[in-house]
């Protein structure tokens, strides 16, 4: 099997953005669908996967209408499950807590909330399932744990990749087993 190219969208400005917003549903403000759809034209893809959250699946229908092709929705795109803290503002979380999860999210994920390697599972079987260009539109976790199963980053590389909404990264990916990729454009 040949090498395909994936891009990874990060969604448009959300209600609530700057929020750890995770698996709550935050719609999506029109100025930050419309920049995505914008960006989207000048990608090459056939397919169109979204997360289930409405902040990606509604920029990924206008997107697969706009071109005529499918429009898959997988919930293995998710972004991570921030638990107690779903929602809430950083600002506002015990310092202590949040300095831990983020040095250390497998071992002080948010209370009652999703360890990064659970995140890592998730996007890595969602990754094994695409073989042609595509287009995923997702949240900035899922990008950062696509860039550790594909370009092998760790928890600080792939931390240190700057995602703002609408976002794209551009990779060639190869199948087999181990994936593996190269990165061939980051537009933000």
């Amino acid at each position: 099997m040949s090498a395909f190219m994936l891009h990874l969208m990060r969604h448009g400005v959300p209600e609530g953005a700057g929020r750890l917003l995770g698996h709550c549903d935050a719609p999506p403000e029109a100025a930050g669908i419309a920049a995505c759809v914008e960006r989207a034209r000048a990608l090459d893809f056939g397919r169109v996967v979204t997360s289930d959250l409405s902040r990606a699946t509604a920029l990924g229908a206008i997107v697969a209408r706009e071109r005529g092709i499918a429009h898959g929705v997988d919930a293995r795109w998710r972004e991570l499950h921030f638990g107690r803290w779903e929602g809430a503002d950083p600002a506002e979380l015990p310092g202590d807590a949040l300095a831990r999860f983020r040095e250390d999210p497998n071992g002080f994920p948010p209370p009652d909330g999703e360890r990064w390697m659970d995140l890592l599972a998730r996007v890595g079987a969602a990754l094994a399932d695409l073989t042609e260009p595509a287009l995923v539109i997702c949240h900035a976790g899922a990008m950062r744990a696509a860039l550790t199963h594909l370009c092998g980053f760790d928890l600080r590389q792939g931390w240190a990749v700057d995602l703002p909404y609408g976002a794209v990264l551009s990779l060639r990916v190869w199948p087999g087993e181990p994936l593996s990729a190269q990165i061939t454009g980051l537009a933000s």
